[in-house]
């Protein structure tokens, strides 16, 4: 792998003026507005720094069948808070019928906006609102709390002493997993979602999508179409959506089928920055498949300390890429993260005895055996 890091330099592609118009972006999104008008404002861009989404508090919690208590919720999120991760996924208005361990995700929400955490770098914090219901709830609590958050331009400009807050809707790349996961088909989640996203632009906050099994489905297999998976998230962007996150639930996904699919995205101009991997390792491949993502040019990936997690509506799905690992991984290259590694192996170690459970983060448990023996 000695090589990668100046592979990822030289095969970052931008599609150049006079591409075809198939292969240039015919739509703006929230994120034109935000550059454009903000450019003076920017920092010179790294392009071997990476974000890094912590997705632990949300995505990692809510497949776990032993209740957790709100107070270890919210330990969690203040620990991650000073590892120097920049975006903590924190929670999930959704119905408690049917992912109950996200029930008390009001009181996490009114916790961050009443409780100055400290961290070494402004921190958003995301929360899911799947529906026009988890929507309202969110919402009104942001209402009530207005002046306790950053708006996205204010986020931007750098404003001090408060956290960011982005609202995230889920879609899915096939229609059994969206019948299975949110009850409806494809179509009729999107109409779904257009709602919550432009709520969150009223808000003046930004909307993340998340589109699920976009590497391979629990109940279709491994074919699912890169091309469909692209125009859901064109239809996203269309919305006012910030980000996508390309999520391989199940873990199924491997590095040919990454290649085409970030292929797909280019195709329908669909921007680099505007792109999120989300791995699951469940065959080991997590790592791999970031590695040629890395390669086309993608700098946001979403992890999971630990490792913990899984997708209740995935048979068989496991955890999230470790954080951990994802860290350790990517720095070993050569890139930044600004993620303290030893402090993310001990929250990954802490998490995991709380939840009665291994710890599935090799590098976090090699980082502590190694701490062990200089000691």
């Amino acid at each position: 792998m000695a090589s990668l890091r100046p592979m990822i330099q030289l095969t970052r592609w931008r599609a150049p003026a006079y591409a075809p118009a198939a292969l240039r972006r015919c739509f703006a999104t929230a994120s034109d507005v935000r550059n454009t008008a903000s450019a003076a404002q920017q920092q010179p861009h790294s392009d071997n720094r990476v974000k890094i989404v912590e997705v632990g508090p949300r995505d990692g919690l809510q497949n776990e069948k032993k209740s957790i208590p709100l107070a270890t919720k919210i330990e969690l999120i203040e620990k991650l808070a000073k590892t120097g991760v920049s975006v903590i996924e924190a929670g999930s208005f959704v119905s408690p019928k049917w992912v109950p361990q996200m029930d008390n995700s009001s009181e996490i929400l009114e916790h961050i906006l009443t409780n100055k955490i400290p961290s070494p770098v402004p921190i958003t914090y995301s929360f899911l609102a799947p529906n026009a219901k988890g929507a309202e709830n969110a919402t009104a609590l942001l209402k009530k709390h207005s002046g306790a958050y950053l708006t996205e331009a204010e986020s931007f400009q750098g404003v001090g002493g408060k956290p960011a807050v982005e609202l995230a809707v889920f879609a899915s790349a096939t229609e059994s997993f969206s019948k299975k996961n949110l009850n409806c088909d494809i179509a009729t989640s999107l109409e779904r979602f257009r709602d919550v996203i432009q709520g969150a632009k009223q808000l003046g906050i930004r909307a993340r999508a998340y589109i699920s099994v976009v590497l391979g489905c629990p109940f279709e297999g491994h074919d699912v179409n890169p091309h469909k998976v692209a125009e859901i998230a064109t239809s996203l962007l269309e919305m006012g959506a910030d980000e996508i996150s390309l999520g391989d639930t199940t873990g199924m996904g491997t590095a040919p089928r990454t290649q085409e699919l970030l292929k797909c995205m280019t195709a329908a101009g669909i921007r680099n920055e505007d792109i999120a991997m989300h791995f699951h390792d469940t065959y080991g491949q997590a790592l791999v498949n970031m590695a040629i993502s890395l390669e086309r040019g993608i700098r946001t990936f979403d992890s999971s300390v630990g490792g913990i997690g899984g997708c209740p509506y995935s048979p068989g799905a496991t955890g999230n890429v470790a954080t951990e690992n994802v860290v350790y991984f990517l720095e070993s290259l050569g890139m930044e993260t600004g993620v303290d590694l030893d402090a993310m192996a001990d929250i990954g170690q802490w998490i995991s005895e709380e939840l009665g459970r291994p710890n599935d983060s090799a590098v976090g448990k090699a980082v502590l055996g190694a701490r062990s023996k200089a000691g």
